[in-house]
This record gives structure tokens, sequence and C-alpha cells, in this order.
């Protein structure tokens, strides 16, 4: 069994992806207010919100309890529209040696196609792969999807 493994997961979102993307680059501390179930608090440590190398740390709901995790802004591509955090400290460190996740919006058509891919290496090898991570992104996703569509004027 591999202790390195790679996730990727796709969703179709109607809401602005240009607005997703800008949220995840520069504002994940509204995403507390669009999903406030998952993700309670989201606060800068180091540096400045949207730039690379930045340490923002979250206060978050996962599996049934009440989590923490610190993460580094590691590379954030305009042009790709995709943000990539590498966590560094928390709940996730207790099973996984390294933990980095990207999001990526596809803009193109009428639908946005955000793109979840995390990579990760486990401590051993009875670590599961971090499928429920995985969903607790996809949620997350549809979670501001539907907090920009109900706040969209008809």
């Amino acid at each position: 069994m591999a202790l390195t493994g790679k996730l990727v997961s796709q969703i179709s979102i109607k809401s602005d992806g240009d607005l997703f993307h800008e949220i995840f680059r520069e504002r994940p501390h509204h995403i507390s207010g669009m999903s406030p179930d998952k993700i309670q608090n989201c606060e800068l440590h180091d540096g400045q919100w949207g730039t690379v190398g930045s340490v923002i740390f979250w206060n978050y709901f996962h599996d049934g309890k009440e989590r923490v995790a610190k993460h580094i802004v590691e590379a954030i591509d305009e042009e790709k529209k995709s943000v990539t955090f590498k966590v560094i400290e928390g709940d996730l460190m207790e099973l996984y040696k390294t933990l980095k996740a990207t999001v990526h919006v596809d803009t193109s058509g009428e639908d946005n196609l955000v793109t979840w891919t995390i990579e990760y290496e486990k401590l051993n090898e009875d670590v599961p792969d971090p499928r429920t991570v995985m969903e607790f992104c996809l949620n997350l996703t549809k979670d501001i999807e539907t907090h920009h569509l109900s706040n969209v004027p008809k």
C-alpha cells in the first residue's frame, strides 16, 4: 500500500467562477459566513491576505469534531485561477506527514468547473486516504455556491 497519493474531484457551480477564485485567494475569512456549519473561524497569522507565503489558521468542523488547521499559501496562479494550500499544523498532521490542497476554477462557458486536488503522504499504512477531507471540500464548494446564488439579484 502506497503512503503517498493524490485525490482529484470536480464539481460544477453556477455561481461566478472568478468570484469563487477571489474568495479562496483573498477572502477566505469570509467563508465562515457562507458555510458556518463547516468553518467557524479563519484568521491570518502571518503575511497578507491574497499573497503567497501567508499563514492562515482555521477552526472547522469535520468528521463530527471541532478541528484546527494552519496552512501556508504555497501558490497562487491568476491565469489558471488556482490557489494551493499546504497544511503545516493541526489535526490532519496526526494522520498525514504532508497534505496539500489545490482549488482551481475553470471559468470557460456558462457553468464553472471547480477542481480540488489533494496530495498527501500518510504517516503509516493504517491511515486512510483523505476522502472525507475531499468530501468536506466539495460540500464547502456547494455551500459557497448556494450562498452566492441566494444573494444574486433576480
